[in-house]
């Protein structure tokens, strides 16, 4: 048995356990996460969610030890002066829960859970409610913890699903959670976009990050002049390999320029005169906005997520 796998089935007990002990944790933006923490009473831990919610340093005595053990073995548990802090964090959602990296995320390969991602969830979700059709093929372009290839299995159980990244740290916990969620139709696969898979697709999920971070973290930047590179390349990737009446479901976040909205004029240019379908829609107008205050976007209005579904004709 390989260390991994040892520290992994650790880590499956683990969340097993605080399931079993009713945890429960709605994951904020870093900034509300950051303002929490700073209260002079949540300087500590003081039950499961101060532990593997807010990343609150602990006591040892503050855990069953049965808790604090599986920590050990799973290889969660790091050190901070004489408590201790878990390297990783519980989020739930949709009646799941995602194992995903610790706050702060600054680690270049740290995986991301938080608002934008219940977006991206709901936005799977409605987009699956609205279409009922078989679905054989799926695939989440840089699928970070995971949370959107598994609604899509859990919901298409008959789908073949693949959750794609560059990040090895990414497809483990991909992995973990679809085991925890039992969403056995899922696989992993490292893929720079879909450049390492083959075949065609039903639906492309993405929801890459869109933000233009001045340590470059995978998680968090999205290249470019504002942080649209990313997003562009994966509209560009996906209307090669949509099925005919597949669709692409791409969620992200665009800075806009007074009345403007840059992302939305390449689409157009990208989709003009070819037949497809497409939706493009703000599902919130104002988010990040703490990124106006300087960098790049200190020309810019507001940072708004916006969902664009494209859908290939069946000629």
């Amino acid at each position: 048995m390989t260390t991994e796998t040892t520290q992994d089935r650790a880590l499956l007990q683990l969340v097993n356990a605080l399931r079993e002990r009713g945890y429960h944790f709605v994951t904020p933006t870093p900034l509300t996460h950051e303002r929490v923490n700073q209260r002079p009473e949540n300087q500590l831990a003081k039950d499961l969610q101060g532990v593997f919610g807010w990343s609150r340093p602990f006591q040892q005595d503050l855990l069953p030890p049965g808790i604090f053990s599986l920590m050990d073995q799973a290889g969660v548990l790091a050190p901070r002066e004489s408590r201790w802090c878990s390297r990783v964090r519980l989020s739930s959602l949709d009646g799941q829960l995602f194992v995903h990296s610790a706050y702060p995320t600054d680690a270049p390969d740290s995986v991301f859970f938080g608002p934008d991602t219940y977006r991206f969830a709901n936005a799977i979700q409605a987009h699956l409610n609205h279409h009922p059709g078989n679905i054989r093929r799926a695939v989440d372009i840089g699928c970070g913890s995971g949370a959107g290839a598994i609604l899509t299995a859990l919901a298409r159980p008959h789908a073949e699903v693949l959750a794609v990244d560059i990040n090895p740290l990414a497809l483990r916990l991909t992995r973990l959670n679809a085991a925890l969620a039992g969403a056995d139709n899922l696989s992993t696969r490292h893929s720079d976009l879909l450049n390492d898979v083959d075949g065609d697709f039903d639906l492309i999920l993405a929801n890459p990050p869109y933000l233009v971070d001045p340590g470059e973290r995978a998680y968090r930047h999205g290249g470019g002049a504002l942080g649209a590179d990313l997003s562009l390349a994966i509209v560009d990737s996906a209307l090669q390999r949509l099925a005919p009446c597949g669709t692409l479901l791409l969620y992200t976040g665009v800075a806009m320029k007074g009345s403007q909205d840059p992302f939305r004029r390449e689409v157009e240019q990208r989709l003009e005169g070819r037949g497809f379908d497409w939706r493009y829609r703000e599902v919130d107008p104002d988010v990040f906005g703490e990124e106006l205050l300087d960098g790049v976007y200190t020309e810019c209005d507001r940072i708004a997520a916006v969902v664009l579904e494209v859908t290939r004709p069946a000629g």
